[in-house]
C-alpha cells in the first residue's frame, strides 16, 4: 500500500535542515519567507539577538494585492527591500522556509533584489 505523503511535515523538514546551516547576524540578518495559502508573510530577523528588525506581508495596508500569488509577492519583496533600506540593511540571507525556489518565492526574491537587497 502506497501511503500519502504529508507535504507540511516535507517542508519542515526541509526548513530544519536549512535553518542548522543559514543564520542571521547583525551584518547580515535573515531574510525568512512563510506562505501560507492565502497570505505572504516576510521577515528580516537577526538571529544572533533573536530581534525582527523589519516585516511585511500580504496584509499591510500599502501592499494592494491580498493573496499569496506572484502580483502579491513582487509587491511584497518591493516593500521589504524599501523597508530594509531605511533601516540601512544592504546584505541579507535569503532563508526560502524550506519552498521549491519557483513560482511565489522566486518572484518575491526577484522583486527584493531589485528593491536593492543584496543576497
Amino acid at each position: 500500500m502506497v501511503k500519502k505523503t504529508d507535504r507540511k511535515m516535507e517542508r519542515n523538514r526541509r526548513h530544519l535542515r536549512v535553518r542548522r546551516k543559514v543564520s542571521g547576524t547583525q551584518e547580515r540578518p535573515r531574510l525568512c519567507v512563510y506562505r501560507s495559502n492565502t497570505n505572504l508573510y516576510v521577515q528580516i530577523i537577526d538571529d544572533v539577538n533573536q530581534t525582527t528588525l523589519v516585516s511585511s506581508s500580504t496584509l499591510d495596508k500599502d501592499i494592494k494585492t491580498k493573496y499569496a500569488n506572484k502580483e502579491a509577492a513582487k509587491e511584497v519583496g518591493a516593500m521589504i527591500a524599501k523597508k530594509a533600506k531605511a533601516k540601512n540593511i544592504e546584505t541579507v540571507v535569503f532563508d526560502r522556509g524550506g519552498y521549491i525556489y519557483h513560482g511565489v518565492v522566486k518572484e518575491l526574491a526577484e522583486a527584493a533584489r531589485e528593491g536593492g537587497l543584496k543576497f
